[in-house]
């Protein structure tokens, strides 16, 4: 029989390679490339034959369709971003970053599912069973019945979860941890990761049983091990926050079972992780509404708008380039957004530092935050405070038009609720809500919108020369 021949596999993409390199060829990672062997339990190995196939029932697409059966937890902002609640034979895989409240908000789902009578099992491999003790005392879970088991072993894990009656939910902290004696490599290798991760979505489709997986993130901000590991599971969801705010946010990116752009919003204290049930309250809590380049930005995360500060600096440069700082936006769509304002509205920021910030570490994905950003970026500019009472929203176009944006009823009516009387909206705006207690000016191109605030400001000049 052939020798097998070693692989040499990346720890970040799951690129394999022939011989080690320094430098992976599939992400560009340097120092990431691990020697393994290819046997490693997946796959019928060189001498085997494999066993002959048996046919499966085919059936048509017409037919009953069943709502999958789903656990809710009670936790509002959890059963949001996981589209209703946990669905009952699905793997989860949960990612953040050390430290942000993975554990903290899996230990209080499992206490709210215990004290509901479900059957919960959780299995920790980077903590002793007396350190998740003293978690769940801090969080006042340590009065239910959730079982606890510290190990690491696939084979083990398994065992213990099929001994008894099936738990309805099963927490595996975390998956950099398993290892199975199905394949030779260490720990948190690619080969361990996608194996242990096989067998508990196995698992959980035979048993009918929710598999909650946690994952450790790069320093990129993306879940370490191969890209696979994400495709493999039913549904993905991030943490973000940052430690210097003391909230958090739980982003669906992908779910079979749900929507992919809910949010869930927590709040982090001493007593573990608290719903936020209005975000825009918190995001909008500490303005200073006579402060120019500020502009009220009305956003929508799945079916929840928000609202949210963008603040904008522009400021001489000494430099002989200009400096371009984002937080919480896309670095490109700034470029972009300034490079119209110089071509179609006349407003040279080429001797500008430009600095752009998304108050309270909130992160924007939408296009239509274009308007608010170039309302701020004038705003700071001309050093004119916007009105503290109205909202911005629409996508800026590179010909300098604003386009529409959906949900335009939804977020004035978010707006009008936080006291917001007016709001700034492309012109073509669909289901416009009739007899709202607010006024809106639509623009139909960004020129209109900067003659806006130049008109105002210029009004403003005229009544400090007549007093």
């Amino acid at each position: 029989m052939a020798k097998a021949r070693t692989q040499f596999i990346c720890q970040n993409c799951g690129t394999v390679h022939t011989r080690w390199v320094g430098k992976c060829e599939g992400c560009g990672q340097w120092n990431t490339i691990v020697e393994e062997d290819p046997m490693g339990g997946i796959g019928a190995g060189p001498g085997r034959t494999p066993k002959k196939g048996r046919p499966v029932a085919l059936t048509t697409l017409s037919g009953e369709i069943e709502d999958a059966p789903r656990i809710t937890t009670g936790i509002s902002e959890l059963d949001r971003a996981t589209g209703g609640g946990f669905v009952r034979g699905s793997a989860v895989l949960i990612g953040g970053d050390p430290g942000i409240g993975k554990s903290t908000v899996l230990m209080q789902a499992a206490a709210a599912l215990s004290r509901q009578g479900h059957r919960i099992i959780y299995v920790s491999g980077e903590e002793a069973v007396a350190q998740v003790r003293l978690r769940a005392q801090r969080l006042g879970a340590a009065d239910t019945d959730v079982l606890l088991a510290a190990e690491t072993n696939v084979e083990d894990i398994l065992a213990t979860l099929g001994e008894g009656k099936r738990p309805d939910l099963a927490i595996i902290d975390s998956i950099q941890t398993l290892w199975s004696d199905t394949a030779d490599s260490a720990p948190g290798t690619v080969t361990q990761v996608r194996t242990g991760v096989q067998a508990m979505i196995r698992f959980a489709k035979q048993t009918g049983a929710a598999i909650v997986l946690v994952g450790h993130v790069t320093k990129e901000g993306q879940i370490a091990g191969p890209r696979v590991v994400e495709h493999m599971v039913d549904a993905v969801l991030y943490f973000e926050g940052d430690r210097g705010h003391h909230y958090r946010i739980l982003r669906t990116v992908k779910n079979r079972f749900g929507p992919t752009d809910e949010i869930g919003v927590f709040e982090m204290s001493d007593k573990g992780l608290r719903e936020v049930t209005n975000p825009s309250e918190l995001f909008l809590g500490e303005r200073n509404s006579k402060s120019p380049g500020a502009a009220v930005f009305a956003g929508m995360e799945g079916t929840r708008p928000v609202l949210v500060e963008v603040q904008a600096l522009v400021a001489p440069t000494s430099l002989g380039t200009p400096r371009r700082a984002v937080v919480g936006w896309d670095g490109a769509r700034l470029s972009m957004i300034l490079a119209v304002l110089e071509a179609h509205c006349g407003v040279r920021l080429g001797q500008h530092d430009v600095y752009l910030n998304i108050a309270g570490g909130y992160r924007i994905t939408e296009p239509a935050a274009d308007l608010a950003v170039a309302s701020a970026l004038v705003s700071s500019l001309a050093g004119l405070a916007l009105p503290s009472d109205c909202v911005y929203f629409g996508e800026v176009s590179l010909s300098g038009a604003i386009r529409p944006v959906a949900h335009t009823a939804q977020r004035l009516k978010e707006a009008e609720k936080l006291g917001f009387s007016q709001a700034v909206l492309p012109s073509a705006s669909a289901d416009l809500p009739k007899g709202a207690g607010m006024s809106w000016a639509e623009m139909e191109s960004l020129p209109d919108l900067v003659a806006r605030i130049a008109g105002s400001k210029a009004a403003l000049r005229q009544t400090d020369d007549d007093d």
